[in-house]
């Protein structure tokens, strides 16, 4: 088995949803890379005996590596390398090299403020130079150091390495790299195999076809044990993640092809591709151009197709027409239109999509309007209708007309989901 780690990120503001975790996934990843098993992540407010917890409980389960995130920064709540400390039986002493450092960063950036209280300052600097005894240095991005802090020779058998890493991404992240050369880094993850990823994704499917797939795949005798697979609704999209060792391609190779017979055209991506990649490929090769005429997604579509940089290539421009008003006076939908068949309808969408199209000279355009809710629903028309154009300038259109589940989020989320999918069967027929 390949050598496993697990990720602590510390800090209240993150365990009460204040601040979004980034660090956990991307530590996630980072170590998959590496071919790394990430066994779990665990978030932890800023209290030393949940965190000595948790770290005790990850290496209950046999991890060669923790690595922690946050607790580094000047503060009394910031503990993480005392509690490390403590958990791999070492004394923490000073580096007074370190404290050289630190102090000759911290005083220039206090340069700006003249009244600060220095000798609080200094207090401060003296606590971050403080390391666990036997504990590499990562030298500071910011003013935290980063440690690596490997297992006290006293237990047997030893207990994991851990990586100690600042909260701020912009820190923690060019410090990984920096950690990745220390010896002691290394030979906590000696054990690492190079770990092989396939990701397949489908769209206009449920989540409970993938499952009975799986069922009548094994039936057939296609191996899956060697295969870790997951499968996960995201965005309105199925996508099939499997991780496997070295060996097991045939086997990924026979569960792709499984797949791949049973549905068709609903698997639109065997090469770990978005629909964005795709979408983002087809305008570029074209070249083509798009504008986005949006009601219910209020720009979210335009944001999506913004997203990467050179989009500015193929991108021309977005509406929100949120008003019936709007719609007429920016993307040129006749009035009459939609008091004949409501702001809401198919005909709406065609013309919103060509208005776009005219309004901003661009050779594809699309239009969406919906009823995302919560309120606003009729018996005709429930939350979630939402009506889609996309259409070319040499007269070629796709339509569609359905309703989305979820609240109000998940409508918006997923129109533009269905949005691009439908460009790109426009662009991929032409």
């Amino acid at each position: 088995m390949s050598a496993r780690a697990g990720v602590i990120v510390t800090g209240t503001e993150v365990l009460s949803g204040i601040i979004n975790d980034r660090n956990g996934p991307w530590l996630s990843e980072r170590l998959r890379e590496r071919g790394v098993d990430c066994a779990q992540i665990t978030i932890v407010g800023d209290r030393p005996e949940d965190m000595h917890a948790a770290l005790e409980f990850q290496a209950g389960l046999g991890v060669d590596l923790i690595v922690t995130s946050g607790g580094l920064g000047p503060t009394a709540d910031d503990l993480t390398a005392t509690v490390v400390a403590a958990f791999a039986g070492r004394p923490m002493v000073l580096d007074a090299a370190l404290e050289g450092r630190i102090w000759a960063i911290l005083e220039r950036l206090t340069k700006r403020w003249p009244d600060l209280d220095q000798d609080a300052i200094r207090a401060a600097n003296r606590k971050q130079a403080l390391v666990p005894e036997g504990a590499t240095v990562l030298e500071p991005v910011g003013t935290a150091p980063g440690l690596v802090v490997p297992p006290s020779g006293d237990s047997t058998p030893p207990g994991p390495t851990v990586l100690v890493l600042p909260g701020p991404p912009r820190e923690l992240q060019p410090m990984w790299a920096t950690a990745l050369e220390t010896p002691a880094l290394r030979a906590a993850l000696q054990g690492a195999v190079e770990l092989q990823r396939g990701i397949l994704r489908l769209f206009g499917i449920p989540e409970s076809e993938i499952a009975r797939s799986l069922e009548v795949l094994a039936g057939e005798g296609v191996p899956l044990s060697s295969l870790e697979i997951t499968t996960c609704l995201r965005r309105g999209e199925i996508e099939i993640v499997s991780v496997f060792e070295p060996g097991a391609d045939d086997d990924y190779a026979a569960f792709a092809a499984g797949i791949r017979a049973r549905h068709g055209q609903r698997l639109f991506s065997e090469d770990g591709s978005t629909i964005d990649d795709q979408v983002a490929a087809l305008l570029a090769d074209g070249p083509r151009t798009v504008a986005t005429a949006e009601s219910c997604t209020g720009g979210l579509l335009a944001a999506r197709l913004t997203e990467r940089a050179g989009s500015s290539a193929y991108v021309l421009g977005g509406l929100v027409v949120y008003s019936d008003e709007a719609k007429a006076s920016l993307a040129g939908v006749p009035s009459r239109l939609i008091e004949r068949h409501g702001a809401v309808s198919a005909e709406v969408a065609a013309a919103l999509a060509d208005g776009a199209r005219a309004a901003l000279g661009a050779s594809v355009g699309v239009g969406i309007t919906g009823i995302a809710g919560p309120e606003g629903g009729t018996a005709e028309k429930p939350v979630g209708t939402v009506c889609f154009s996309v259409s070319a300038a040499d007269g070629r259109r796709e339509d569609r007309a359905l309703v989305l589940p979820g609240g109000r989020a998940d409508v918006r989320d997923r129109s533009t989901t269905l949005a691009l999918h439908l460009i790109r069967r426009l662009l991929s027929a032409g």
